[in-house]
């Protein structure tokens, strides 16, 4: 039952479409659709029209199914979302709950359907995270349906998300300051030796890559997004990403989150080893100030990345981390040196301190003898 928003304004307001779904008598689909000025107009029209069909003695709109539920709910996100979290949704809705849930009417959902679908996700063997956001997609798309009142609550609820008695947290991995030069030593030779061979000059954006996300802490699409543009001095904006996971090939799109369009001042070793990549870059027959700076007119690809990032560990004699750790990394070596946890959040572009609480308290350095040599002074 979404509300659109269409081409053209009346009076100054928006115009949107409302659009009903229903099941006449009959056992048919059907739908209602009008236009409406304004967004609360629209929502006072969506409720007529609901009433306009429950007068008519038609069966309720709660007779949609799960899956046609689902696809309005999606309309319903696309200008709220990025388009790899529709993605996202859309693989863990035909995975997890379309095989077992799509045909059921929403008049007809009990708890008990509902936990033997869990149940069902539980013998998967699957790991927690995976039933976890099985379990978010269900329940966000109940939720909608409670919010523009085809049900009344959402019986998921009930029940709650996925949990484990006893759940063994994984140990973080990261590579020290020491171990990251050692990383970087053997990326910077392979590079060196491919560009004098007259190999691969690119080689070099692999490596610049690992720089910019050890000193930087950024996502693995931000820095693929980045071009010469974004940088002012020692200033680096990041306000774009790029996915590569979606059909039709690389998005654009807006970081994760608004605190993740933000401002980072570099370090010295990151700005010298930007300047040298640029005049690498300067020599390109049709280089641009919107080059990407880790891959030119194209940016890298994520699986080639990945083999250079096992392929430079390896030859470090280090253990593999993943892309995503190098943020690992940054934080670690910002903590062990006392820097504000809220600074740290900053740079990472997290939307809430606690989520950086969360993922790194256990690396900030407990201080309880510290803590009671203060309040021995206290008189």
């Amino acid at each position: 039952m979404p509300i659109y928003k269409t081409n053209g304004k009346k009076d100054g307001l928006q115009k949107y479409k409302v659009r009903v779904n229903y099941i006449s008598d009959d056992g048919k689909a059907k739908q209602l659709t009008r236009t409406a000025s304004g967004l609360e107009a629209a929502k006072d029209l969506e409720r007529l029209l609901i009433n306009e069909i429950k007068h008519k003695g038609e069966n309720s709109v709660k007779r949609i199914t799960i899956q046609e539920l689902f696809d309005e709910y999606i309309d319903t996100k696309r200008s709220e979302v990025r388009e790899s979290s529709i993605d996202k949704y859309k693989r863990n809705f035909y995975l997890y709950v379309q095989p077992t849930m799509a045909s059921v009417c929403l008049d007809k959902l009990t708890v008990s359907m509902l936990q033997k679908w869990k149940l069902t996700i539980e013998n998967m063997g699957l790991a927690l995270k995976t039933k976890q956001q099985a379990y978010l997609v269900l329940n966000a798309t109940l939720n909608y349906a409670t919010r523009i009142e085809y049900i009344d609550r959402n019986p998921l609820k009930k029940l709650g998300t996925f949990k484990e008695a006893q759940t063994i947290k994984p140990e973080m991995s990261f590579y020290t300051a020491e171990q990251f030069t050692t990383f970087i030593g053997t990326a910077k030779r392979l590079a060196t030796e491919r560009e004098v061979k007259k190999q691969n000059m690119s080689e070099w954006d692999f490596c610049v890559f690992f720089y910019i996300a050890f000193f930087t802490g950024l996502r693995k699409g931000e820095i693929l997004a980045l071009k010469w543009s974004d940088i002012n001095g020692s200033l680096l904006s990041v306000d774009r990403s790029i996915t590569q996971k979606l059909r039709g090939g690389d998005r654009e799109t807006a970081p994760k989150n608004r605190s993740s369009i933000r401002k980072l001042q570099m370090p010295f070793p990151l700005i010298k080893v930007l300047d040298e990549h640029r005049k690498r870059q300067e020599q390109l027959e049709h280089f641009a100030e919107d080059y990407r700076i880790c891959g030119g007119e194209q940016c890298l690809r994520d699986s080639t990345l990945q083999k250079r990032n096992e392929q430079y560990a390896a030859l470090s004699g280090l253990s593999k981390i993943r892309i995503h750790d190098y943020r690992h990394s940054h934080a670690s070596v910002l903590i062990n040196e006392g820097i504000n946890i809220m600074e740290i959040a900053r740079r990472l572009g997290h939307a809430r301190i606690e989520e950086t609480w969360n993922t790194y308290s256990h690396l900030y350095p407990h201080e309880e003898e510290k803590a009671v040599l203060v309040l021995n002074m206290v008189t």
